[in-house]
């Protein structure tokens, strides 16, 4: 049998963080058995479904690379395979017209509620053997219910939680389609499960209870029951479930707010399955070696120094092109226009090592291409009166050299024993006339990709 697995997100929000991993957990199990990844996009939900989430989506699995291999499906175009199905369910009798009305519901919900009972539709229109019916009523537009079995259990092995039974007296007989037509969030699940031959379900445990009524469903199909992989919650750093309020709300907040795909791929894989210690490992790797049984059904805690540990990484090991290409955006996006000099390649080569963050990185480098401000604090800090005559010296002593890195380091030292003083005492002075800051790399590394010319000049701003 194909392995043939799906995504199958509402549109009725962002690619949340929960959805990426899923996506991606769906992804590589198809990637790893040879089979076959379907996208599929709810969007029955019209009132709250919007294009916006729906490029949201698209843009997301996109950019942290989620190639599918077939759709995306969308249901509301799917509606006329939907009715042909009810329609059938209705002639076999494992469907059946409601013509309760909403206030007919609401008083039976409070009855029971009173009672100390678990609110449920007590059957009412339900068609048995040897039952009379209701009168329907003229002004009533029906619903469509499924009919659910009333003895026995529902019960599935699942992928990670293990065995789950569920009694059928806990279920009662769900609407399949409301009363102008429209198919029900779980029918349409169903019905798409078994026609594009869905065989592995992984999905977050907040549908464990939609199961076993997708599982009754399927069986009055005469469909495969597929296996089933419910992922436990992610929890923010702070141990509550990850919501809003723990900062990014969508996968391409994270773009936006400087990681790479790369590392947002990698942590994801992280969060809820291991192999062995491995902690760094491409997208090949993972698809190589995951699994479902390694997947804890315990919440797993997103931990944002991680994440950024590994975007570092990564930020590192990018090619060096994508990397000056992703960075040109961000300095242009903050009005800063990147010229040929001085090249910009040499000089992520040089910061690259020490940053977490592209947009970090990108307002770090700014200097090369814009006249810094240093703060009042660090110039009286570090140019002091003191200073300045060893700085007067170092710059008439740059004028005539050749301007390599180890050149200048030469010259900078020659002040530093002329005038008696630590190499920190005229590195910082002039970390902050060159940067703006009193942090950089290596200081005669940044004066030889910062040119001669521009260099003096800086100095000399400081030294009128």
């Amino acid at each position: 049998m194909t392995v043939r697995t799906r995504f199958a997100p509402s549109p009725t929000g962002f690619l949340h963080i929960g959805g990426a991993r899923t996506a991606l957990f769906s992804w590589a199990y198809a990637k790893k058995h040879g089979g076959k990844f379907i996208l599929r996009i709810e969007d029955t939900d019209v009132e709250r479904s919007t294009p916006a989430a729906v490029q949201a989506i698209l843009d997301g699995m996109a950019w942290l690379g989620l190639d599918y291999d077939e759709g995306p499906f969308y249901q509301m175009q799917r509606m006329d395979t939907y009715k042909k199905v009810l329609q059938s369910m209705l002639e076999n009798g494992t469907a059946y017209h409601c013509y309760c009305s909403k206030e007919e519901l609401e008083a039976l919900r409070e009855s029971q509620m009173q009672q100390g009972l678990k609110p449920r539709y007590d059957g009412r229109w339900r068609p048995e053997a040897g039952k009379a019916l209701p009168q329907v009523p003229p002004d009533i537009q029906a619903v469509i219910r499924f009919k659910n079995p009333q003895t026995g259990s529902v019960v599935w092995d699942d992928l990670v939680k293990g065995r789950i039974e569920i009694s059928n007296t806990e279920l009662d007989d769900l609407i399949i389609a409301r009363a102008d037509g429209t198919p029900t969030y779980n029918f349409c699940v169903v019905v798409d499960d078994f026609e594009m031959g869905i065989t592995q379900v992984i999905r977050g445990d907040d549908h464990v209870n939609n199961t076993p009524r997708q599982i009754n469903m399927l069986m009055a199909l005469g469909a495969t029951i597929p296996q089933y992989a419910h992922l436990s919650m992610i929890l923010g750093d702070d141990g509550q479930k990850l919501s809003k309020r723990h900062g990014a709300v969508s996968v391409m907040q994270y773009h936006a707010d400087g990681y790479l795909p790369e590392a947002v791929l990698n942590y994801l894989a992280r969060l809820g399955w291991s192999h062995g210690d491995a902690e760094i490992f491409n997208r090949q790797q993972f698809c190589a070696w995951f699994d479902l049984d390694h997947i804890t059904p315990s919440a797993a805690q997103f931990n944002s120094e991680k994440l950024n540990w590994l975007n570092a990484h990564y930020i590192k090991e990018i090619d060096i092109n994508l990397l000056a290409s992703d960075i040109t955006e961000r300095l242009q996006a903050n009005k800063i226009a990147p010229s040929a000099a001085p090249c910009l390649n040499n000089i992520l080569a040089l910061y690259r090592e020490r940053a977490n963050n592209l947009n970090q990185l990108a307002k770090d480098i700014a200097y090369f291409y814009v006249l810094p401000t240093a703060s009042a604090e660090d110039v009286g800090k570090h140019i002091t009166p003191e200073i300045i005559p060893a700085m007067q010296t170092l710059s008439e002593k740059l004028t005539s050299i050749d301007w390599t890195a180890e050149a200048i380091h030469r010259e900078i030292n020659a002040v530093v024993t002329q005038y008696a003083l630590k190499f920190p005492k005229v590195a910082m002075p002039l970390r902050v006339m060159l940067t703006g800051t009193a942090q950089s790399p290596s200081i005669d590394q940044v004066m030889a990709l910062l040119g001669q010319k521009e260099t003096l000049t800086r100095i000399q701003s400081h030294l009128a």
